[in-house]
C-alpha cells in the first residue's frame, strides 16, 4: 500500500504541475487564438479599401481574408515600402489570384497591393497593416 500511495502522490503532483502550465499558456498573450479579418468587410477587396485597417488592432498570426473577383483583381504581398508607395510588383513577390485568399500576418508592417494596372497606382487598392 505504501508504494501505491506514493505513486498517487507523484501522479497528483504531476497533474497539478500540468494544470499550472496549461493555465499559464492560456493567459499568456502569445497563446491567444489568432483572429480572422475580412479585408474590406462585406464589400471585400475592392476599390477604396485603403482606410479599412484604421481603428483595428492586429497581431502576428492573425489572418486577413481577401475576397474579390479573380478576373478583376489580385493580391500582391510587397516587402518594401518603396514598392508599396510606387505600386510596384517586385520580382519574386507572392501574388494571390484565387479570389478567396488567406494571408497570415507577421509582426510589424504587412503591405498589400492589387497588381492589376492602375488599381493601386491611384491609391485605391492597397493596404498597410501593422501587427503587434
Amino acid at each position: 500500500m505504501f508504494h501505491q500511495g506514493k505513486g498517487n502522490a507523484i501522479f497528483t503532483a504531476a497533474a497539478a504541475a500540468a494544470l499550472v502550465l496549461c493555465a499559464v499558456a492560456l493567459f499568456d498573450g502569445e497563446a491567444a487564438e489568432a483572429a480572422s479579418f475580412i479585408v474590406g468587410d462585406a464589400k471585400g477587396w475592392v476599390f477604396d479599401v485603403n482606410d479599412w485597417p484604421n481603428g483595428k488592432s492586429f497581431k502576428a498570426g492573425d489572418t486577413l481574408v481577401f475576397n474579390y473577383h479573380p478576373k478583376s483583381h489580385n493580391v500582391v504581398v510587397v516587402k518594401e515600402s518603396s514598392d508599396f508607395n510606387n505600386c510596384k510588383v517586385p520580382a519574386g513577390a507572392t501574388v494571390f489570384t484565387s479570389g478567396k485568399d488567406k494571408v497570415a500576418l507577421v509582426r510589424g508592417q504587412n503591405l498589400f497591393i492589387c497588381g492589376r494596372p492602375g488599381h493601386c497606382l491611384f491609391g485605391f487598392m492597397k493596404i498597410n497593416v501593422t501587427a503587434a
